[in-house]
């Protein structure tokens, strides 16, 4: 075997990962996949003879094409969901049967990484995110980080402690038992369909959110509030002819499809204290094209 195959060998024993990594940078699967692939590139024309954790090398490599990536973005908002053309823009959700994930999407989705907390990571600059995602999510030392982000370790510090703090209070972790956020989610699709105005309410939290990302075809919607989001709700269960049970991003969710079996939308869940806290719903069609949701045939 040549020198290039056994690293490309040793490369792809890390890809896994560092998509992993690349999805909590970007909130987008493609972008993902293209910075994983820029990270080979930059392998392949490295010399690696002296690199004792590969593993580590690359991870930090990842982050940093990642965080050019994020700075050559359009000039980030306050409201970091909508895009350069004011739409509603969520991050890319991955859907798996309701049975439970493969083991891919077990390594891309370790640690509950929810669509709630992409679109607060979204709120975080880039230098924030950077710290944050490398730091408290994959262990990575300040002081590997600090060099990437052409800080000091203890600045790197204080932008992972901020990052923290902003995302402990805007997307904390939901509720732990998965058996009974299913059954939230049922009872939240039976109300749905049957107009259940009072039923809906019960099960939202007072200050719950709905955001729904149409893209350019459809227009997204931003709704606040329990009485507002169940008759938004009541509303869209009349288009849905099928809806099924899925996991979205590792939590319980909903596919949607018209009658002629096209996707209409990808719904995301965050539930806390036995309530609904945020709805995430993708009902763009160019996106949903994209999504493989054979996984929930069968």
């Amino acid at each position: 075997m040549s020198e290039t195959e056994l690293l490309a060998r040793r490369f792809e024993e890390q890809r896994s990962h560092l998509r992993a990594v690349a999805y909590r940078m970007l909130g987008s699967l493609s972008e993902a996949d293209d910075a994983v692939q820029e990270a080979w590139l930059k392998l392949s024309r490295s010399d690696v003879a002296a690199v004792e954790n590969l593993g580590g090398w690359l991870t930090t490599v990842v982050g940093r094409v990642c965080l050019d990536m994020l700075r050559t973005r359009s000039t980030r908002r306050e409201d970091p969901l909508h895009d350069q053309d004011g739409q509603i823009r969520l991050p890319d959700p991955i859907v798996a049967n309701a049975d439970g994930l493969d083991p891919e999407q077990e390594i891309l989705l370790a640690d509950s990484v929810g669509i709630a907390l992409l679109v607060v990571l979204d709120t975080l600059g880039p230098a924030e995110r950077l710290a944050f995602v490398l730091h408290d999510m994959f262990a990575v030392p300040f002081d590997e980080i600090a060099p990437v982000l052409g800080r000091t370790a203890a600045t790197t510090r204080q932008l992972a402690s901020r990052a923290r703090r902003r995302v402990q209070g805007a997307a904390p972790a939901p509720d732990a038992d998965l058996n009974e956020r299913r059954q939230i989610v049922e009872a939240f699709l039976a109300a749905s369909r049957g107009g259940d105005f009072d039923a809906l309410v019960a099960i939202l939290d007072p200050e719950v959110v709905a955001r729904s990302d149409g893209g350019t075809l459809r227009p997204g919607l931003l709704r606040h509030g329990a009485a507002e989001v169940a008759s938004q709700a009541i509303m869209f269960a009349r288009f849905a002819e099928v809806a099924r049970p899925a996991l979205v991003n590792a939590t319980p969710g909903v596919v949607s499809f018209s009658q002629d079996g096209s996707p209409l939308s990808v719904m995301a869940f965050s539930i806390r204290g036995g309530r609904i806290t945020a709805l995430d719903i993708l009902t763009d069609p160019e996106r949903l094209a994209h999504i493989d949701l054979s996984v929930l045939d069968g």
